[in-house]
């Protein structure tokens, strides 16, 4: 496992603003369930208990892996980037060239990727056809259903 991987400062905030929701509303709010369960006496019948518990150890790995990743990112500044060719954080909008419907992903680290918000990750097919190439350029992507193909209409890094 590499020591850094790639991301966005706008991946590196939303992860630091999981972490910090989690520290100053998650982990408090648990704790006071956890002392609420307690105060209605048996702990082994207790189901507010057991759920506020699980909960509990839910955010604290969710607090470690989310500080590990912090401490592992390599933020590269997209608004700094420019260039005619397809790399790490730019916002491409391609079309399909079979139905012409157009659609726009910005190209991000395997942590941050959401494609239903725009978001692939650098490491998935559609991104790893796309780098390097230019505008007007087409790419082939195998897809489950078979070969698709894309024209790059559209590259920014903003």
């Amino acid at each position: 496992m590499s020591d850094k991987f790639p991301m966005t400062k706008e991946g590196l905030a939303r992860l630091e603003e999981e972490l910090r929701n989690l520290k100053v509303v998650e982990r408090p709010a648990v704790i006071r369930a956890i002392a609420e369960a307690r105060e209605h006496g048996d702990l082994s019948e207790n189901a507010e208990y057991h759920a506020a518990r699980e909960k509990q150890s839910f955010i604290e790995g969710r607090v470690l892996e989310l500080e590990a990743r912090i401490s592992r990112a390599e933020v590269i500044d997209v608004a700094a980037m420019s260039g005619s060719t397809v790399k790490f954080g730019a916002t491409i909008t391609i079309a399909d060239e079979d139905t012409d419907e157009e659609s726009t992903y910005q190209l991000v680290g395997d942590l941050e990727a959401d494609v239903k918000a725009g978001r692939i990750a650098i490491t998935s097919p559609m991104a790893r056809a796309m780098i390097g190439k230019e505008e007007g350029d087409s790419v082939e992507v195998r897809t489950p259903a078979g070969e698709k193909g894309y024209e790059i209409v559209k590259i920014e890094y903003i």
